[in-house]
């Protein structure tokens, strides 16, 4: 994954070519309402003339554009690209109606996501019927593994025993988001052996206080290995972590209907 943040942009020799035209783009999608040049020079740490040079490339590519005030956006050719990269993909087609199903009988968010390193990343979400309150989780976002219900289902299918895990840990520092994550490698190895035996993993207010997830695998590519795993998040408050666990059989049949 590419850092865009400004320790890590600083420095021409740091960050060059290519490289520096990536950067740039991510942070044009951190910022939907657009960006000025001297905004961008700021965020990669760069000149604003190299900062120019990087976006000019990216408008002639159609990436990148500028709004009535002079403010870059996203082109709508990337935008068109990754949208129907995204429609395209089998597994976000196949999963969705099972995710409104979820959405509709919870009154929660569903939501499926697959593993991608040390991150789990949003393929697809539904959100509940309209007039209840939502999560801001976005398709294409990402949050780190250790701390999630979708993340740690996927982990104790990719790290199959307590050597792995702790061999997993001690490559990066876990981040504690709340003071309910688990950070040390006895408390994930202990939490991933519990998920392998019971089937289904939870968050418990681990990666966002008030917020609840539970989360089963989903095989749509393979009968042995999930392809990523869904969930159900709710608000903690509206709906209780136990009423989720009792629901598990129920969610698991859902998943199997056509």
């Amino acid at each position: 994954m590419i850092d865009s943040s400004p320790e890590t942009a600083r420095g021409e020799d740091r960050l060059v070519g290519s490289d520096r035209v990536l950067v740039v783009l991510r942070v044009l999608a951190e910022h939907p309402e657009g960006i000025g040049l001297e905004e961008m020079a700021k965020a990669v740490g760069s000149p604003k003339p190299t900062a120019h040079r990087a976006l000019a490339a990216l408008r002639r590519a159609g990436f990148a554009s500028q709004d009535g005030r002079g403010r870059y956006v996203l082109g709508d050719d990337f935008l068109r690209l990754a949208f129907a990269h995204h429609e395209a993909r089998p597994d976000h087609v196949r999963i969705r109606p099972a995710l409104e199903r979820l959405a509709a009988r919870f009154g929660e968010t569903a939501h499926y996501a697959v593993l991608d390193g040390r991150e789990v990343v949003y393929r697809a979400k539904v959100d509940p019927p309209s007039g209840a309150v939502r999560l801001t989780s976005t398709v294409g976002g990402r949050n780190p593994a250790h701390n999630t219900g979708v993340g740690k289902l996927l982990l104790a299918w990719a790290l199959p025993d307590d050597a792995a895990v702790t061999a997993w840990v001690d490559q990066a520092p876990l981040e504690r988001r709340t003071p309910r994550t688990k950070v040390s490698a006895g408390e994930l190895a202990e939490e991933l052996a519990a998920v392998r035996e019971r089937g289904y993993a939870v968050d418990d207010q681990e990666n966002e206080e008030g917020v609840t997830c539970l989360a089963v695998p989903a095989f749509l590519t393979s009968s042995t290995r999930p392809s990523g795993a869904v969930s159900v998040s709710a608000l903690a408050y509206r709906t209780p972590l136990p009423s989720l666990v009792e629901a598990v059989p129920e969610i698991h049949a859902i998943l199997r209907e056509p």
